[in-house]
C-alpha cells in the first residue's frame, strides 16, 4: 500500500503539507496528472502550460534529492489513481484544497466520490488563506490572517518513494495539443524564479513600486512579478507574507535613507497580497462566478458575445484602433504579462466600450495571462465589466490612460509600430490627423460608446429590487474593510493612509 501526494497548482516541497503529512508515514508516491481535458479548455494555453512544465521539472529534481522523484501520468485523475490502486494498493491520497476553475472545481468532487468508493482515505489541506465551507464572510479576515500568520511547514528531511516506478515524461505543449500563442519566452514559474524576484524586489527593484505599478512601461519592472509562480504554487502565498513582514520589520528598524525600498512600497506590495486571497474567496464560495454574474440584473441583461464576433476578435488582436489598449494588448500577447490598471482598462473597455460579454472577453484574457489565477480572474473580470452590482463601476478612457501611463509614448511606439512616426501630440488619437493607413480606424468613437454603456447601466440599476440584491451580495462577498457603494479608489486610499498611520510601526499581519 502507499500514500499519493497528488501535486496540483502547489508545485513545490516547502510549506506544503499534504507532502509533509504523506512523508511521516513511509511509501509514498508523488503523483502529478497532466489532464488532456483540462488543457483543451476555452480559458487555458500553451504559456501556462511551459510555465507548469518548468515548475514541474524542477520539483522532480528537488523530490528525486529527497529519495522519492516525481511521477507523472497522463489521463483522467480517477482513471490513473484506479490504475495504481490496482498495481499496487492506494491507502491515502494528500492533496491541497483548489480553487481552480469550474472544470477543477467538478474533477475534485469526481476524486472525492472515488476515494468514497474504493475506501480511500482523501486529506485535504489548504494551502492560502482561502476558506473552504466559509458561511459568514465577516471571519474571513481573522482566518486569513491565522493560517499566513502559522508557521511554514519544513521540507521533510527524507522521503520513501517506491522502486521500479516508471516516472514518465513531462510532455511539451504541442504533445497537448496547444498550439503555439505568440508567447515565445512565457514568464517562469520556478520557485528558483520566485525567490529571485522576492530578493531583487527588495534589494531595490521594488523601490517606485507606488509610483511605478500603474504604468505598463514602469510596472514590469517594478511590479513584484511573482505571480507567475504562485499559479503554479512553485511559492506559497504564506511564505511570500511572512518574507514581506520580515523585510517590514527591518525597514521600521533601519534609518529610512538606508532602506533598500521605502517603507510604503512594503506595505503597498503587502495589501496586494492580502488582495490575491480576498479575490480568491470570492470564487471559492461561489464556483458558478466563472460563468454567471454575481448580480442577478446583470446577469438577466446579458447578451452572449459569439466567439467569432469581430469586435471581439478586433480586442483580442490589439486592432481596435485605439493606440493604447492596442499597445497594452500586444504587449500582453508578446509577454503573458500585464500591470493590473492595463488588465483592468482592457476588460472594461470591452465591456464598456464595445458591449462584450464579459464571459467571452474574459476568457480571451484567461489565455493570454501566463499567471492566470481563476479564483482572481473571474471575480476582477465581472468587476471590471460592473457585474458585481457591489462596486463603483469603473469605465476607463483609454485616450486619457494613454496621455498619464505613456505620456512619452515609448510603450505605444513599442508594440504599435505602425505609429512609429506619428508625432506625440497625435499618438493616442491619431484620427486627429486623418489616420494612418497602416493602423485600423477606431471601432467606435469613445464618447458615443461611453453615453450608450451609461445608458445601459442605468437601466440596470435602477431595476426594484438591485439595492437589495447588491446587500445580499456584499455580505456574501464584499469587503469588510468597506462598506457597500463605498469603493472609489481615491476615498479608499485616504482611508488606507489614515489606517497607516494608526497602526504606525506595527509588524505583525493585521488584516
Amino acid at each position: 500500500m502507499v500514500q499519493i501526494v497528488w501535486f496540483k497548482r502547489d508545485l513545490r516541497s516547502i510549506d506544503h503539507q499534504p507532502l509533509a503529512e504523506a512523508a511521516r508515514l513511509g511509501a509514498m508516491m508523488p503523483l502529478y496528472v497532466v489532464e488532456p481535458d483540462y488543457w483543451a479548455g476555452a480559458d487555458v494555453s500553451a504559456r501556462q502550460w511551459t510555465a507548469t512544465a518548468g515548475a514541474l521539472a524542477e520539483l522532480r529534481a528537488r523530490l528525486a534529492a529527497l529519495g522519492a522523484p516525481l511521477v507523472v501520468r497522463a489521463g483522467r485523475v480517477v482513471d490513473v489513481l484506479a490504475r495504481i490502486d490496482r498495481a499496487v494498493g492506494v491507502s491515502g491520497v494528500f492533496a491541497h484544497q483548489e480553487t481552480g476553475n469550474f472544470w477543477s472545481f467538478e474533477r475534485d468532487k469526481q476524486v472525492r466520490a472515488f476515494c468514497r468508493a474504493r475506501d480511500i482515505a482523501l486529506h485535504e489541506y489548504p494551502q492560502s488563506g482561502v476558506v473552504r465551507g466559509l458561511r459568514n464572510r465577516d471571519l474571513w479576515g481573522g482566518l486569513h490572517a491565522a493560517f499566513v500568520n502559522a508557521p511554514q511547514i519544513d521540507e521533510p528531511a527524507r522521503l520513501v518513494g517506491l522502486e521500479r516506478v516508471k516516472l514518465g515524461e513531462i510532455p511539451d505543449a504541442a504533445a497537448l495539443g496547444l498550439a503555439a500563442d505568440g508567447c515565445a519566452q512565457p514568464q517562469p514559474g520556478t520557485r528558483r524564479a520566485a525567490l529571485d524576484l522576492l530578493g531583487g524586489f527588495f534589494a531595490g527593484r521594488g523601490a517606485s513600486y507606488r509610483a511605478g505599478m500603474a504604468s505598463p512601461l514602469s510596472g514590469a519592472s517594478c511590479c513584484s512579478r511573482l505571480s507567475v509562480p504562485l499559479a503554479t504554487g512553485a511559492i506559497s502565498i504564506r511564505e511570500v507574507l511572512q518574507r514581506a513582514f520580515a523585510e517590514r520589520r527591518q525597514a521600521v528598524l533601519s534609518p529610512a535613507a538606508t532602506n533598500p525600498i521605502p517603507l510604503g512600497a512594503i506595505d503597498s506590495l503587502i495589501a496586494r497580497l492580502h488582495w490575491h486571497c480576498h479575490f480568491m474567496q470570492k470564487l471559492e464560495s461561489e464556483p458558478s462566478l466563472e460563468f454567471r454574474a454575481v448580480h442577478r440584473a446583470h446577469e438577466q441583461a446579458r447578451r452572449p458575445t459569439p466567439a467569432d464576433d469581430p469586435a471581439l476578435d478586433a480586442w483580442a488582436t490589439g486592432m481596435t484602433g485605439y493606440p493604447f489598449i492596442d499597445a497594452c494588448m500586444r504587449s500582453l500577447i508578446a509577454t503573458g504579462w500585464l500591470n493590473f490598471r492595463a488588465r483592468a482598462m482592457l476588460m472594461s473597455f470591452a465591456s464598456y466600450h464595445l458591449g462584450l460579454d464579459w464571459q467571452a472577453s474574459g476568457s480571451r484574457l484567461a489565455r493570454l495571462f501566463t499567471d492566470y489565477e481563476p479564483g482572481i480572474h473571474w471575480p476582477q473580470v465581472q468587476m471590471q465589466a460592473g457585474a458585481t452590482g457591489i462596486n463603483t463601476p469603473r469605465i476607463y478612457n483609454p485616450i486619457k490612460q494613454g496621455k498619464d501611463q505613456d505620456k512619452d509614448g515609448i510603450f505605444t511606439r513599442r508594440w504599435v509600430p505602425e505609429l512609429a512616426e506619428v508625432p506625440l501630440a497625435y499618438l493616442h488619437e491619431p484620427w486627429l490627423m486623418g489616420g494612418v493607413a497602416s493602423y485600423p480606424p477606431p471601432l467606435v468613437e469613445h464618447l458615443s460608446a461611453i453615453r450608450a454603456a451609461r445608458a445601459r447601466l442605468s437601466d440596470i440599476r435602477g431595476s426594484a429590487d438591485y439595492q437589495a440584491t447588491a446587500q445580499h451580495v456584499f455580505a456574501r462577498h464584499g469587503s469588510r474593510r468597506r462598506t457597500l457603494n463605498n469603493d472609489h479608489p481615491s476615498k479608499f486610499r485616504s482611508t488606507a493612509k489614515a489606517r497607516r498611520k494608526t497602526i504606525g510601526t506595527q509588524t505583525t499581519l493585521d488584516l
